[in-house]
C-alpha cells in the first residue's frame, strides 16, 4: 500500500503562474514614475476630451455645443471631419448611439488610465477609438489638420496606451496594485 503525501506549499507555489509587476518588467524608479506622471497626462487628455464635450468649457467645445445642451460630440466630427475615401461609412455610422458610445469611452478610458486600473481593456479600446479617428481624418493633413501624413497624435496616444498596458504603469501613483489582486482580475488577467 502506497501513502499519498499532499504537495508542500513550495512545490505548489512553483507550480501556480507568477504574477508579473511593474518591478519585474522596468527597474528603473525614475522610469516608472516619469511612466506614471506620462499616464495621468494621456488619461487626462480622455478625460477632458469628455468633459469639455459634455458641459461645454468653452477650449474645444463652445457652451451652446455641450452635450447637454443638445450637443452631438460624434456626430460633429463624423459628419464634419471625416476625410478621405472613408468618409461615407464615418458619416454612415454619425448617431445619437455613436454620442453615448464616444462620450463613454472617453469617460472610461480616461478614468480608467488615470487610476491605473483596468490598463489592457483602456489600452484595446482607446487604441480602437484612435485608430477610428486617425481613418476618419485619412489622409492625414489632407484636410490642412496635419503636418506628417502618417504618424500624428492619435497614433501617440495609441501607442502610450499600449504601453501602459504592457508596462503594468498603473502600479506606481495608481491602484494597479489593488486592481490586480481582486480575484475576478487575478481569474481573468485580461482585466489588469
Amino acid at each position: 500500500m502506497t501513502a499519498t503525501t499532499a504537495p508542500s506549499a513550495a512545490a505548489t507555489a512553483a507550480a501556480a503562474p507568477a504574477i508579473r509587476t511593474q518591478e519585474d518588467v522596468i527597474l528603473s524608479v525614475p522610469v516608472r514614475r516619469t511612466l506614471a506622471v506620462l499616464r495621468y497626462a494621456t488619461g487626462f487628455i480622455f478625460l477632458w476630451a469628455f468633459l469639455d464635450k459634455t458641459f461645454g468649457l468653452n477650449f474645444s467645445t463652445a457652451s451652446a455645443d455641450a452635450w447637454i445642451h443638445g450637443g452631438k460630440p460624434s456626430q460633429g466630427f463624423l459628419t464634419f471631419a471625416a476625410t478621405g475615401p472613408l468618409q461615407g461609412f464615418f458619416n454612415g455610422i454619425a448617431s445619437p448611439a455613436s454620442d453615448v458610445l464616444f462620450m463613454l469611452g472617453m469617460l472610461a478610458i480616461g478614468l480608467a488610465v488615470m487610476l491605473g486600473i483596468g490598463t489592457r481593456v483602456a489600452a484595446v479600446s482607446g487604441t480602437l477609438v484612435m485608430a477610428m479617428m486617425w481613418l476618419a481624418e485619412w489622409p492625414v493633413g489632407a484636410s490642412g489638420s496635419g503636418t506628417n501624413p502618417f504618424v500624428d497624435y492619435h497614433v501617440i496616444y495609441a501607442i502610450a496606451l499600449i504601453l501602459f498596458a504592457y508596462a503594468y504603469a498603473g502600479e506606481t501613483w495608481g491602484l494597479g496594485k489593488w486592481w490586480r489582486n481582486l480575484p475576478i482580475v487575478q481569474k481573468y488577467q485580461w482585466l489588469r
